[in-house]
């Protein structure tokens, strides 16, 4: 649809007594009206309601240094398929899920990829597993970025485990529990990737329900702070005014604008994307797509990283949940125990128990863990359907630190057209080797899990599929990713698109606080890291406002 120019369209959200403070009514509902003389207006505002983006926002409307909005390209999330854990099988690939695709992955047999991105408030901390871990402490050192070490973020990190209490789920299935005990019969604590270790996963869920960013940060900013947030408001690019004022244009052609700053929460897909289309990214790209330079910025949407997986799927009678006879008065008491106790398998975030692991232990004086397993006690289909009939289990190996990398460009101007995402899956052969011997392990560790009478044999990929060659071509024919896609606005030195203090080079008052920031990916799950740069990108927007008066 063509914009409409941002100096004619105005309208004010006084019009609802005190402006708009619900996080679940769209904007389309804001009875807005037009007047030359009003343009909506705000001191910060901050684009995306995802991990990082309730962080950073809640951190900014504590500190009472103006007025704070949040602007959401999706719905709100007080939906039943939210709320329930076991609902993220109803929400990935949903009108909550941006549904990206990747280009075509040339390094794995020229396959296009999944990649499921939350569309809604509490972003990806409201679609994913819940799975929650800081990473590994050597991770943040090697980004090499003052203010970032170990050392600096730790207390982050403490501080929103206070609010998110991570915590195992309450009726993990036997199999999980069993497979927790892989490595240590008696291990209680949940897997870190800082050794050799397996466990139950602790998980962002709280009375059995998800806890999601949102709950942690958001509603009680909104409550507390004043903090405003408006659900449907998909973001074109950010307008530069001569005078320093800055404003968001939405895709509708809508305008609000921001008196002191903005904030880029729309994570490794969204952000770079919406910084090119305001004329900040590659010049000769962006030229070539009729956009106006604002800042040559060469680095923007270079370095993306995830962590590619490969799994295994084993089926057998009595095993894991699945959908078969013997269980189905089961799944029918479900909803009611959920309802009434907060418990049984509907608070299963599905990804229960998981591992890491050095491919070849005895072989390797580096003993930090290469690889991720994460188990699955259900039935996951493998012929074309990922929900499917019968009873059994499934485990994905990832790498921890891969070192290919992808790219996003602009595949137009056109804020409806998906970008062009290379993944750049398996680039490198160190990654293919890794994940290779990963997968041979992954297997001896299902062998000697103390499964008892619940274990059952692999079906797929199965013997077929047994040799380095064999395994080398079945990964490259059947990876996946971790939908962790992190490093498209990476941290890094002078030619870097944003400072060790997340401000984007080249621009006053812009700042991106998201995973996009990463220069390097963390070992683990992305989620909680995600949480902590929101959460420290308000310290930091808080002391460059202090430096600037």
């Amino acid at each position: 649809m063509p914009l409409k120019s941002p100096n004619k369209l105005r309208f004010d959200l006084h019009s609802t007594p005190g402006g708009y403070r619900g996080a679940d009514r769209p904007l389309a509902d804001i009875p807005f009206t037009c007047k030359e003389e009003i343009l909506v207006e705000f001191d910060f505002i901050v684009i995306g309601a995802g991990s990082a983006g309730c962080a950073v926002s809640a951190g900014l409307a504590q500190a009472n240094i103006g007025s704070v909005c949040v602007l959401e390209a999706g719905p709100g999330d007080a939906v039943p398929q939210v709320k329930i854990p076991f609902g993220l099988l109803y929400t990935m690939g949903s009108k909550r899920d941006w549904r990206f695709k990747s280009t075509s992955q040339s390094s794995a047999n020229n396959r296009i990829f999944n990649i499921n991105r939350g569309m809604m408030i509490g972003g990806s901390s409201s679609i994913n597993s819940m799975v929650w871990f800081r990473g590994r402490e050597d991770d943040f050192d090697n980004w090499q970025q003052p203010g970032w070490r170990w050392d600096d973020v730790k207390q982050d990190f403490i501080d929103i485990e206070q609010l998110m209490q991570p915590q195992q789920i309450p009726t993990p299935h036997p199999l999980s529990v069993a497979f927790a005990k892989s490595f240590h019969a008696n291990s209680a604590a949940p897997p870190t990737p800082e050794r050799e270790s397996a466990g139950l996963f602790n998980t962002n869920s709280r009375n059995g329900r998800r806890w999601s960013a949102a709950d942690a940060f958001l509603r009680p900013a909104e409550r507390s702070y004043g903090l405003e947030v408006i659900t449907g408001a998909n973001v074109n690019r950010i307008l530069f005014k001569e005078n320093g004022l800055k404003c968001v244009e939405l895709i509708d052609g809508r305008v609000v604008s921001a008196r002191r700053g903005i904030v880029l929460s729309a994570g490794s897909i969204g952000s770079p994307s919406i910084l090119m289309r305001s004329g900040i990214g590659p010049a000769e790209q962006l030229i070539e797509l009729g956009i106006n330079i604002k800042v040559d910025s060469q680095q923007v949407g270079q370095n993306l990283i995830d962590h590619p997986v490969i799994g295994v799927h084993h089926e057998g009678r009595n095993s894991g949940y699945g959908l078969v006879w013997n269980q189905s008065l089961q799944w029918a008491m479900s909803p009611l125990q959920w309802l009434a106790k907060r418990n049984g398998r509907l608070t299963s975030n599905f990804v229960e128990a998981g591992a890491f692991f050095r491919v070849n232990p005895a072989t390797r004086n580096d003993d930090r863990p290469e690889c991720q397993i994460h188990f699955i006690p259900y039935m996951i289909g493998y012929k074309g359907r990922s929900i499917t009939s019968g009873s059994g289990y499934f485990a994905d190996v990832g790498v921890c630190r891969p070192v290919s990398r992808g790219s996003l460009t602009l595949a137009s101007a056109d804020p409806l057209v998906s970008p062009n995402i290379d993944l750049g899956v398996l680039k490198e052969e160190q990654d293919v080797l890794t994940l290779v011997g990963g997968f041979k392990r992954l297997r001896d560790i299902l062998a000697n899990a103390p499964m008892g009478a619940n274990r059952a044999p692999e079906v797929f990929p199965g013997s077929a599929v047994t040799s380095d060659a064999e395994i080398t071509a079945h990964v490259r024919a059947r990876s996946g990713t971790a939908y962790h896609p992190v490093g498209t606005l990476a941290m890094g030195d002078q030619y870097s698109p944003v400072t060790n203090t997340l401000q984007v080079r080249g621009v006053d008052g812009l700042w991106v606080a998201d995973a996009s920031v990463m220069p390097g990916i963390t070992s683990a799950n992305t989620n909680a890291p995600s949480m902590m740069i929101g959460y420290r990108a308000a310290k930091l927007i808080l002391e460059d406002i202090k430096h600037s008066h």
